[in-house]
């Protein structure tokens, strides 16, 4: 358990670390996290977060994020496993979260994990939501909710999220 950070990552501005016991972050090589409000041509609303705290006791969280991967004032919130792999882009804003965050309330479901495979782009003010994989190559666009699974070399948008079309890589 514990957070690691690997070579050549750049910080601009300050990110948000926040991990309880149980909890783990793993940060590949060559990361790139933007946090200062004029970090982004757009404007960011908050610096990086990322957040890894197990939802019920004894158990364990992971956050792992692969290499050369870039972030503009993300919030991630782990409460189970979140999987983000090689060269995914992350645009200004968005928000992944793998759980509902109260989970004292019988209204919420436990978490379920999150994958976001190799190449994938997530465009600026998105919401990852528990349980989704995104297939490597796709793009998500802008504003997108993406609420069920979308598979690798999609484009998809709106809320609830669907694929559009697919791109011949």
């Amino acid at each position: 358990m514990g957070v690691r950070i690997g070579r050549k990552c750049t910080f601009e501005g300050f990110i948000c670390i926040k991990r309880t016991p149980f909890g783990s972050i793993s940060i590949g090589n060559g990361c790139r996290f933007l946090s200062r409000e004029t970090s982004n041509n757009m404007g960011l609303n908050h610096r990086c977060m990322l957040s890894v705290s197990p939802a019920y006791k004894g158990e364990t969280a992971m956050l792992v994020i692969g290499n050369d991967c870039g972030f503009s004032g993300v919030s991630i919130w782990c409460f189970k496993n979140i999987l983000i792999g090689n060269n995914v882009r992350v645009g200004a804003n968005t928000i992944i979260m793998d759980g509902d965050a109260h989970f004292d309330d019988s209204r919420t479901a436990p978490p379920a994990s999150i994958i976001i495979e190799d190449g994938v782009f997530i465009g600026a003010n998105c919401i990852v939501k528990k349980g989704v994989t995104i297939g490597a190559n796709s793009v998500i666009g802008m504003n997108s909710v993406v609420t069920k699974s979308i598979p690798s070399n999609s484009i998809a948008i709106g809320n609830p999220c669907k694929v559009i079309r697919q791109i011949n890589i």
